[in-house]
């Protein structure tokens, strides 16, 4: 096909076609198609998700109640939160958020948990409500995976990773040439029609692309292969630095529930230390409780929301837990999880910001930040960027909507160059992405394939997707 709409000129403004623009143009365009629906699909539940934690909480923990005398121990509520759930036993505890807001229990039975809220100076019980399993956690069901298990993280995972070509591609097209940054930064709202949609897409994508950069490593970190099996793996906490601590067949990625992410990133692939040995630091004299572990946290210094988990199974140990991941605070420099073995008391493992790699620490920040949990501040800014995100979907399909001719049978793709120009920077950076980023490489072999193995036998398909 030859260039019949005009377009950006080759340098030194000798009036000559650059076909660089256009060919990136055409993998902007192309891999829009794929990401956009995604990225407002990732936008939107992320406002869900944003929002129901600043309102109501993901659990019950923001629900208040009348500050007493003093608050009751801790197994006296869960004596009174497992009389809530007939045959139920207690497997979580998490401690009030603060004065006046309530304690809260997760009840197992066999049919699943109940999340038991508990007013903590009298052990009413305030409210009951299925744990891990209300809106918060649909939104994030679909976030992560579409409810679609391993495949919905693929195709997540896919989209996300075509979604950094799409930030470089479009950082291309918009960087100002010959027109200044200005018009780079600042929408000309005295333009009308596509130019002016043209401005406000190039505008806000600008402003946004660092952030969406950063949104999307940090939630490629999670994703099931570079996240699973490259960054985490490298980064996870070794129990190898734990001193003749007898370890367990689970990571510490069982204390999730279902695809809600609990545990710290750098712990989640660290196996859990395991109860039955002499192995430890003495911590807690006498009989291992709930009461006894939970005035042994405030001792440490645990205040206000801390987490307690129960040991499950004869090996089982205590898990004490305050970190950013749990929504637990603010400050992701203040993790820390320690395991107590439910025998002896003796503290097995305890990990702390200060213990995680370099990329975990990043990771405990970047979630934190991702999820809107450093202050109001972050809330407003999240939420301007998840408006902006679906913004630049709706600018876009508004873009390609008006340069599209009238009554065409066909996708109207940008003009394809008649010779592709091999720019060697544009290359390099294209096999650098797809060498760090495994799900990009393969996802644009596959449309290499497509196009040389399908499209070239079949004229008809080709031109409607030209």
């Amino acid at each position: 096909m030859s260039i019949q709409t005009p377009g950006p000129q080759a340098g030194g403004g000798n009036g000559r076609i650059n076909p660089l623009y256009f060919a990136v143009w055409r993998w902007h365009f192309y891999a829009g198609l794929y990401v956009i629906p995604f990225l407002c699909m990732l936008a939107v539940t992320g406002l869900v998700m944003l929002w129901i934690s600043y309102g109501a909480g993901i659990g019950a923990e923001r629900m208040t109640v009348p500050v007493g005398a003093t608050p009751l121990a801790p197994s006296v509520l869960q004596e009174a939160a497992e009389a809530a759930v007939p045959g139920g036993r207690a497997v979580q505890y998490v401690a009030p958020l603060a004065s006046d807001k309530v304690a809260a229990f997760a009840v197992a039975t066999d049919a699943g948990k109940t999340g038991v809220a508990l007013d903590p100076y009298t052990g009413a019980v305030v409210h009951s409500f299925p744990w891990r399993a209300g809106w918060y956690d649909l939104a994030n069901d679909i976030h992560g995976s579409l409810l679609l298990g391993t495949l919905g993280d693929r195709l997540i995972e896919a989209a996300a990773s075509l979604g950094l070509l799409l930030v470089a591609t479009g950082l291309y097209l918009h960087w100002p040439r010959g027109t200044g940054w200005r018009a780079a930064l600042v929408p000309s709202v005295a333009r009308r029609g596509r130019a002016l949609w043209k401005s406000l897409h190039g505008v806000v994508g600008l402003w946004v692309s660092v952030l969406l950069v950063l949104f999307l490593i940090s939630g490629l970190s999670w994703a099931g292969i570079w996240g699973e099996k490259f960054v985490q793996a490298w980064s996870t906490f070794p129990a190898e630095k734990w001193d003749n601590v007898p370890l367990s067949d689970a990571t510490h990625a069982s204390m999730n529930h279902g695809a809600a992410k609990e545990v710290p990133w750098g712990l989640e692939q660290t196996p859990m230390p395991a109860s039955g040995s002499l192995a430890g630091q003495a911590a807690i004299a006498g009989p291992v409780t709930l009461d006894s572990v939970a005035a042994f946290a405030q001792a440490l210094g645990f205040d206000r929301r801390f987490q307690i988990n129960l040991p499950g199974s004869d090996s089982g140990v205590w898990t004490i837990s305050h970190d950013s991941m749990s929504n637990d605070g603010p400050d992701p420099a203040a993790d820390r999880t320690l395991h107590i073995d439910r025998y002896t008391g003796n503290v097995l493992a305890d990990v702390r910001y200060a213990d995680y790699s370099a990329y975990a620490k990043a990771m405990a920040w970047g979630i934190a930040f991702h999820e809107g949990d450093l202050g109001l501040w972050n809330l407003v800014l999240n939420t301007a960027f998840c408006l902006s995100v679906v913004f630049l979907a709706v600018s876009g399909l508004v873009l390609w909507w008006k340069r599209r001719p009238a009554g065409a049978s066909r996708l109207a793709a940008p003009p394809r160059p008649e010779v592709v120009p091999q720019a060697r920077g544009v290359l390099l950076i294209g096999l650098l992405l797809s060498m760090a980023f495994p799900m990009l490489g393969l996802t644009l072999l596959a449309v290499l394939a497509f196009d040389l193995l399908v499209l070239t036998g079949l004229p008809p398909l080709r031109r409607a997707l030209s």
